[in-house]
């Protein structure tokens, strides 16, 4: 494990949550909403509505300009995201998770939370020097973001379906060379 898993739980939602802008877009409903929300073990308060379904799908483009940024530019907004959701840090225990950071209460809304949480987890790759873990999916009809959390940062892809597509495509290849 490179990061605390708490982390690495909030950089693998904001990382979904970035990429489910790209067609087909995969938050178009509250009920997906839902699913994302009960995914990532959120808690707190989630009001299933069309209006926070919107504000959370707003959320997209700025994250993905985050993970796609430099360290320093990171810095900025990390810094300017907790200053705005006036972040507390406070260790917290709940359910069956051991104690791990929150920075905003429960009752705030969710796509403050989820700003919160990933600029939290931000925190942890700048000072790591890890911002070489976020990428740019390799293969060329995809602009998805990939958060490699392997130890040989090998990860190339942001889903399954891009590296199969991509290895199909090397393997015709070979074939029609051979």
């Amino acid at each position: 494990m490179i990061f605390a898993h708490d982390t690495e739980a909030a950089l693998l939602a904001a990382v979904e949550l970035a990429n489910s802008g790209l067609e087909p877009d995969t938050l178009t409903t509250v009920a997906e909403l839902d699913r994302y929300f009960e995914k990532y073990v959120y808690t707190g308060a989630h009001t299933r509505t069309r209006a926070e379904l919107e504000s959370v799908r707003a959320l997209r483009a700025p994250l993905r300009r985050l993970f796609t940024s430099t360290r320093d530019e990171a810095v900025q907004t990390v810094n300017r995201m907790l200053a705005d959701a006036q972040a507390l840090p406070q260790l917290v225990r709940h359910g069956d998770v051991d104690w791990h950071i929150h920075a905003i209460g429960p009752d705030a809304p969710l796509d403050t939370r989820i700003v919160v949480e990933t600029a939290m987890a931000m925190v942890d790759v700048i000072r790591a020097d890890e911002m070489s873990r976020f990428a740019v999916c390799a293969d060329d009809d995809c602009e998805g973001v990939v958060l490699d959390l392997s130890r040989n940062r090998s990860r190339k892809f942001c889903s399954v379906a891009c590296g199969n597509r991509n290895a199909v495509a090397a393997y015709r290849s070979r074939r029609r060379g051979a």
